[in-house]
C-alpha cells in the first residue's frame, strides 16, 4: 500500500472508529437517564424496581469501563465482508440492529485469533488497530494466503509484550494467541486446569475466560456471579482491572484469608502447622473438638424448684447426648434435644415426687397442669440455664477454635497433634480460614438466637404497617367538601402494608457487596489462580462455594511453596469431580525473554528435573547480570539500583530473604510482573525452609526486561553456570 494509500486508510478508520465512540456515548447517556428514573420510579412492586436498578447499575458500569481501545481491530472476508472487533458489541438500531462492532467473544470474531496463513479460516487480512484512549494511532495488516504472513502480526504481540509495565495487568484481547483463544472458549462444563510456567498468560487467559463465559452463559451466571480467588491482596490488585476492562464487573475477589466474612488474617503459621491445618485429617480433629464440648456432669447437678428438688445426673445427661447425637443436627441445633430429654427426665421425675401417693397417670389434666408449672419454672432457673450451658453450650466457630488452639489438654482430647499448639487461640492465620468455615457447618446456627431475631423483625413489620394505616386515615377526603366523582382517596389506591413496603429500606447493594458478606452465597463459576499453594481443606472451602463445580484452575505445580498445597491436580480434584476435570497446558513464556529465562531454567533443573521451563516467544539482547557485595555495601547497592530504575519507564522490584531491609519475599511477587526485577541473597532464599528453591524460582521470573543479583559469598551452585565468572 502506498504512503498515500495508507493515510487514507487511516482516515477512514478514524472516521468509523469515531462513529464507534457517537454510538457509546449515546448509549451512555440513554442508561444514565433510564437509571436516574428508575432510581425516583415509583411503579411496580419494591423487588420489581430493584432489580431494574441493578441491571441498569451494572450495564453503566460495563459501558463506562471501555474507553480505552473501544474497538482494536477489523477482518475482511475472502467475501469482501468487513467486521470491526472489540471489548463489547454496537449495533445499528436504524438498520436492523446490524452490528457495527463485534463483541470479541462473539463466535464471528474468533479468526481474529485464530486464523493463519496456513488455515485463513475464509479470511483475507487482519487488521490491528494501534490505539491510545479514544485515539487511533495506526494499524498493521496482516494478509493471509502469501508467504510470511504471519510476521506483522507476531510483530503486534512483540509490541504488546515489550511495552513498559504500568501499575496493574493489562487485558490480552487484541493480541490472544491461537493456543490461548482454545483455553479461553473452552466448553468444559466441569474443572478445567491451565498449567503453564511463569510468562505463559495463564492467569490473564482464565480472567478472558471468565468474560467469555459471562458473555455466552450471562442468564445462568449474572444471578450467583463469579468468585476469583488469588494468593494474596497484591496480586488481586494487580489483576483487578482487567475484568472490568472487558465490561465484566459482577466479580469477586478475594483470598483463602478472606474465606470467613469479617475475620481478619494477623498472624503466621510455620511450615508444620500449616501442612497439618491442611489436611482433611482436621476434620475428625475438629469433629472431636466439637464432641469434646459435650460433656457429662462429673457430679449431680441440683435444681431447687419451688416443691421439689431434682438433679441433672451422668445418666440423663448420656442418654440426652445420644439421642441429640443422633439427630444429626449440628451442635447448636442439637441442643434442643438434648435439651428436651433433659427437660423431659426431671419434669418426670419431678411429677412423679410431687404427686406420690394422690396422681395417676390417668389424671391427664393435673399432669399436665404441673408439667407446665414445672417447664417455666426450669426455664427460669439460673442453675438449669448455666448446667444446660456447660453441658451442651451454644459455641461459635471463634470460641471453639481458639480455645482448641490454645489449649493442650483440648488438642490432646481431640486428637491433635501439639505442633498446633500458641498463646493466642483467636491471632487467626490464613490456614485457620477453612476451619472456621467448616465449623460454620459443624456447629450450625443459635435456633434461639433466630427466633429471637424474627419474632423481632415480624413487630418492627407489624409496627410500619399500622403506621402506615394511621397515615391513610389522615389522607381520607372529606366527602362533604370534595366532588368524589373527581378524587380518589388515597385509601382507594393503597393498602396498608404496600404503604409500608414503600418505606421498608431494601438491600441496594451490588452482587459484589452481597456476595462479599455472604459466607452462604453460592457463585457459578470459580477461577482459583496459584491453585497449587491450596490445601485439601480449602479445597472444601470452595467445593461449597460453587456446588455445579465449574472452576478454572490455574497453576504451577513447580511453584508450589506451601507444604499443604497440591502435588498432584487429580489428587486434590479427584474427590469432589472424578472423571469431570480436563488438562490443558500452556507452553510459551511471552513475559520472560529468553535470557532471563536461560538463568531461571537453571534453578528450575537443579530441584524440578522432570519439568520442563517454558519457550520465551523473545529475546531483548540485555543479559541479567551478577553482583557480589560484601554486608557493608549491599544497602547502598540496592539503594543503587532503586534510583537507576526510578529514571526509567516501567516498575521495578527488590526481592530477597525475610529480613533484609529494602526488599520484599518471592511469596508476595507471585502471579505480579515488573520491568526490572534484583534478586538479593539467592542463597539464603534457597536457604529459607523446603520450598526454598521454588521461592528462588518465582524471583528469577518476575522481570519482563532487566534482571540482576546480588550476593555475599558464593552464587548457589545452580547460578553459577548461569552466571559464570
Amino acid at each position: 500500500m502506498s504512503t498515500q494509500g495508507h493515510e487514507e486508510e487511516l482516515r477512514s478508520e478514524r472516521e468509523y472508529v469515531a462513529g464507534l465512540y457517537t454510538r457509546l456515548d449515546a448509549e451512555r447517556a440513554r442508561v444514565k437517564g433510564e437509571f436516574q428514573a428508575a432510581l425516583g420510579g415509583t411503579g411496580g412492586t419494591a423487588m420489581e424496581r430493584d432489580v431494574e436498578v441493578r441491571a441498569l447499575a451494572r450495564e453503566s458500569r460495563r459501558l463506562d469501563v471501555v474507553d480505552n481501545g473501544l474497538c482494536f481491530g477489523r477482518l475482511d472476508s475472502l467475501a469482501g465482508e468487513t467486521s470491526y472487533i472489540g471489548r463489547i458489541g454496537l449495533f445499528d438500531e436504524e438498520n436492523d440492529y446490524e452490528p457495527v462492532l463485534l463483541d470479541w467473544r462473539a463466535p464471528a470474531a474468533r479468526p481474529f485469533y485464530t486464523a493463519t496463513a496456513a488455515t485463513p479460516e475464509k479470511m483475507r487480512r487482519r487488521r490491528q488497530f494501534h490505539t491510545h484512549g479514544r485515539e487511533l494511532l495506526g494499524f498493521t495488516d496482516e494478509m493471509f494466503g502469501r508467504p510470511g504472513g504471519d510476521a506483522e502480526g507476531d510483530a503486534a504481540l512483540l509490541a504488546a509484550v515489550n511495552a513498559p509495565r504500568g501499575e496493574g495487568m493489562r487485558d490480552i484481547v487484541a493480541t490472544i494467541q491461537a493456543e490461548q483463544d482454545e483455553i479461553i472458549r473452552h466448553e468444559h462444563p466441569g474443572v478445567l486446569v491451565i498449567e503453564g510456567g511463569p510468562g505463559t498468560g495463564k492467569t490473564v487467559v482464565a480472567l478472558h475466560r471468565v468474560a467469555y463465559l459471562l458473555y455466552t452463559q450471562r442468564e445462568r451466571m449474572e444471578r450467583h456471579g463469579v468468585l476469583v480467588v488469588g494468593p494474596n491482596p497484591a496480586f488481586l490488585h494487580h489483576i483487578g482491572r482487567v475484568l472490568p476492562s472487558l465490561g465484566e464487573t459482577d466479580v469477586v475477589f478475594m483470598t483463602t484469608g478472606d474465606f470467613v466474612p469479617g475475620k481478619h488474617v494477623t498472624a503466621e503459621d510455620g511450615p508444620e502447622a500449616t501442612r497439618l491445618k491442611g489436611s482433611l485429617k482436621m476434620l475428625d480433629v475438629l469433629k472431636a473438638a466439637v464432641a469434646d464440648r459435650q460433656r457429662l456432669p462429673e457430679e449431680p447437678v441440683l435444681i431447687d424448684l419451688a416443691d421439689v428438688t431434682v438433679r441433672i445426673d451422668a445418666e440423663t445427661a448420656e442418654w440426652a447426648r445420644d439421642e441429640a447425637r443422633k439427630s444429626g443436627l449440628p451442635h447448636n441445633e442439637a441442643r434442643g434435644t438434648f435439651t428436651d430429654i433433659v427437660t423431659y427426665v426431671l419434669t418426670e421425675r419431678a411429677i412423679a415426687r410431687i404427686g406420690r401417693g394422690w396422681l395417676s397417670r390417668d389424671d391427664r389434666d393435673e399432669w399436665e397442669r404441673l408439667r407446665k408449672d414445672l417447664l417455666k419454672e426450669l426455664a427460669e432457673s439460673e442453675t438449669f440455664t448455666t448446667a444446660l450451658d456447660e453441658l451442651w453450650p451454644i459455641l461459635t466457630p471463634e470460641s471453639l477454635l481458639g480455645s482448641l488452639l490454645s489449649s493442650s489438654e483440648r488438642l490432646r482430647a481431640a486428637g491433635a497433634d501439639q505442633a498446633l499448639l500458641r498463646a493466642d487461640g483467636e491471632a487467626w492465620t490464613v490456614s485457620d480460614m477453612p476451619l472456621l468455615d467448616e465449623l460454620v457447618d459443624l456447629l450450625g446456627r443459635d435456633k434461639a438466637a433466630d427466633e429471637a431475631a424474627e419474632k423481632a423483625l415480624a413487630r418492627e413489620k407489624k409496627a410500619e404497617a399500622e403506621y402506615a394505616e394511621g397515615v391513610l386515615d389522615t389522607m381520607k377526603l372529606d366527602r362533604e367538601e370534595m366532588d368524589e366523582d373527581v378524587m380518589l382517596s388515597a385509601e382507594n389506591l393503597l393498602f396498608a402494608d404496600e404503604l409500608a413496603d414503600r418505606f421498608v429500606e431494601h438491600d441496594t447493594r451490588s452482587l459484589v457487596e452481597r456476595a462479599s458478606a455472604d459466607r452462604d452465597w453460592t457463585y457459578r463459576h470459580v477461577v482459583v489462580d496459584e491453585a497449587q499453594e491450596l490445601s485439601e481443606m480449602d479445597w472444601r472451602v470452595l467445593m461449597r462455594r460453587c456446588p455445579n463445580r465449574s472452576f478454572t484452575v490455574v497453576g504451577d505445580l513447580a511453584q508450589r511453596r506451601s507444604e499443604a498445597g497440591a502435588r498432584s491436580w487429580d489428587a486434590m480434584l479427584r474427590p469432589y469431580v472424578p472423571g469431570r476435570w480436563v488438562y490443558r497446558s500452556l507452553t510459551v513464556n511471552y513475559r520472560t525473554p529468553a535470557e532471563i529465562m536461560a538463568v531461571a531454567a537453571s534453578v528450575l533443573a537443579e530441584f524440578a528435573p522432570e519439568v520442563r521451563a517454558p519457550e520465551s516467544v523473545r529475546s531483548n539482547g540485555v543479559r541479567p547480570w551478577a553482583r557480589q557485595v560484601d554486608a557493608d555495601s549491599l544497602a547502598g547497592a540496592i539503594e543503587e539500583f532503586v534510583k537507576d530504575e526510578a529514571g526509567r519507564e516501567g516498575t521495578s522490584v527488590v526481592i530477597g530473604p525475610p529480613g533484609v531491609p529494602g526488599t520484599v519475599p518471592a511469596s508476595e511477587t507471585k502471579g505480579l510482573e515488573f520491568d526490572a526485577v534484583l534478586v538479593v541473597d539467592p542463597e539464603r532464599i534457597l536457604a529459607d525452609g523446603p520450598r526454598g528453591a521454588a521461592e528462588l524460582y518465582v524471583a528469577l521470573t518476575r522481570a519482563t526486561q532487566r534482571l540482576g543479583v546480588l550476593y555475599e559469598g558464593e552464587l548457589p551452585e545452580a547460578l553459577k553456570d548461569a552466571f559464570p565468572a
